[in-house]
């Protein structure tokens, strides 16, 4: 919320728990090696990621105990015009929220 500068109510989570079995994970990382990729809208800032990402490693370590090298993070872009959702596509909606920040 703070980085991207989110309304509180802007809530999209999804998660995906993997068997144990079915996760591998790189040399060096232990079993609460944790990915969490980003799909949104293109237009943040680079510094806007970059404290996301940086908040995001502060967050996961002092609330989950995850240790930095136990956390991998992605974000992908993609232009309003490419989602659709609500029964329009994203770049006809009115958002409550700014994407350029």
């Amino acid at each position: 919320m703070e980085a991207l500068h989110y309304p509180a109510d802007k809530r999209a989570h999804r998660f995906f728990p993997l068997d144990r079995s079915d996760f591998f994970y790189p040399a060096g990382r232990t079993d609460r090696y944790t990915i969490i990729e980003f799909s949104m809208f293109e237009g943040r800032s680079i510094e806007a990621k970059k404290q996301l990402i940086r908040l995001l490693f502060e967050c996961v370590h002092s609330t989950c105990g995850i240790a930095p090298q136990d956390l991998e993070m992605t974000i992908v872009e993609t232009p309003k015009h490419n989602w659709g959702f609500r029964g329009l596509p994203g770049d006809e909606h009115q958002l409550n929220y700014k994407v350029e920040v």
